[in-house]
């Protein structure tokens, strides 16, 4: 196959050691290897963008990857991973049109760097973040349809959670996510941003973004059913993670210019194991 896509595969197929890992590690083999399989096709999507330069080239290997899908799908692919990602969709009965929602999320992020409302940044969240988790319920197998909530609403909460912490470095690249309504509303420019300047005005906003991103974890738990809990718990120590990644960020006083905001991999497995013990003795 062509080179243009080897390293990010390579890159894709590495195993993680990101809140993804400490999520799917109380899981069953079989459902452990099948969300290996699935992330990994998410990873060497979003790599395809990171690992090739200009734009133009980008979005050429990303046709080439989303026709390798197509064979793949059909269990033709040169990309064994691809054949996999066919096998299990058929196993957990996993709905395609996810994966390609995801390429089109990646190729959006390729030709669009602004955002003028909300609703425009909450499609793009959905496209990268809440297909993922949809991909992903047929593995977890719930019982209740309206858990298809829970996971639109845990992924737009998982990016915005993503754009909040990262949006220094972002818009160094020229990417500023922020709906540009709130920068107006909050008095904040882009060449403040650039510039990572941490005024009353950047606080005030960053407020106002994490009030959000905190509202889309409680319409999440408010949407997952109750019987589904148990089925869904890999899913929740993901929101866990997360979730404190976000309370981190207010800690600090939404001062994200200086440092990226993580929790260290210890916290993150303390959290994993926490969630799990309550989850099998508790049951919620």
């Amino acid at each position: 196959m062509g080179s243009d896509l080897a390293m990010p595969l390579a890159s894709g197929l590495k195993e993680s050691k990101s809140s993804f890992y400490y999520s799917f590690s109380f899981l069953p083999k079989r459902k452990r290897d099948a969300l290996k399989t699935v992330y990994a096709f998410c990873r060497t999507t979003d790599d395809i963008v990171d690992n090739v330069h200009d734009v133009s080239s980008k979005i050429e290997v990303l046709r080439k990857w989303r026709n390798e899908l197509e064979l793949g799908l059909d269990g033709k692919s040169g990309y064994q991973i691809l054949n996999q990602l066919s096998e299990i969709t058929k196993k957990f009965k996993i709905p395609v049109v996810h994966f390609y929602e995801l390429l089109r999320g990646v190729e959006m992020d390729l030709v669009k760097n602004r955002y003028e409302t909300f609703d425009e940044l909450k499609e793009y969240c959905y496209l990268v973040a809440s297909t993922v988790g949809l991909m992903s319920l047929g593995i977890f197998g719930p019982r209740n349809e309206r858990t298809k909530e829970y996971a639109v609403n845990l992924g737009i909460a998982l990016q915005l959670t993503n754009i909040i912490r990262d949006i220094g470095i972002d818009a160094k690249y020229g990417r500023v996510y922020l709906p540009q309504e709130d920068l107006r509303r909050f008095g904040y420019t882009e060449a403040e941003l650039i510039s990572s300047r941490n005024s009353s005005q950047f606080k005030k906003l960053m407020e106002f973004e994490t009030q959000r991103a905190e509202e889309y974890f409680q319409k999440a738990k408010e949407s997952l059913p109750e019987e589904d809990k148990r089925a869904m718990f890999a899913a929740k120590i993901m929101e866990r993670i997360y979730y404190h990644t976000l309370l981190r960020i207010k800690e600090v006083n939404y001062n994200v210019f200086d440092r990226k905001i993580m929790l260290p991999r210890f916290l993150q497995l303390a959290i994993a194991v926490k969630y799990w013990v309550k989850q099998r003795m508790l049951g919620r």
